[in-house]
């Protein structure tokens, strides 16, 4: 089986970004959690939601091998589902969302970045898919 590496080239871009975004997230979240919980309790446990996403799916890419991949594909899937349900929500029902998550607006907040990672993240996956040789 011929494979390209999924964390190389562009990939280790993807692996940087991932794991900036789970920095970022993880320290808001905790910073949110722990001083203004009451204020916004949905938005603030999704923003938790997303840190931890963002470092499985960090974790995943780096590593690259066959499990991991797997496991960086259903992390991103399950990004891409989040940014889309809370981004329409947050659309829908503002009310819900007194404080912005990290993927309320579909991430405008973040220059769209959230919505643009994971569609990038698993066309690399699937971009750098082992392919059987004949």
């Amino acid at each position: 089986m011929s494979e390209t590496r999924v964390n190389r080239g562009f990939g280790r871009v993807l692996v940087v970004v991932y794991a900036v975004f789970a920095l970022a997230a993880t320290a808001r979240s905790f910073v949110q959690i722990l001083t203004r919980f009451d204020e916004a309790p949905v938005a603030y446990t999704l923003s938790a939601a997303a840190a931890l996403i963002y470092v499985v799916a960090t974790v995943a890419l780096a590593r690259g091998d066959k499990t991991s991949r797997r496991v960086a594909t259903t992390a991103i899937a399950i990004e891409l589902a989040g940014v889309l349900i809370v981004g329409t929500a947050s659309l829908v029902a503002p009310s819900a969302f007194p404080s912005a998550s990290v993927w309320s607006t579909f991430g405008s907040g973040y220059l769209f970045i959230p919505l643009a990672l994971p569609i990038l993240g698993l066309w690399w996956l699937h971009r750098t898919r082992p392919v059987p040789e004949d």
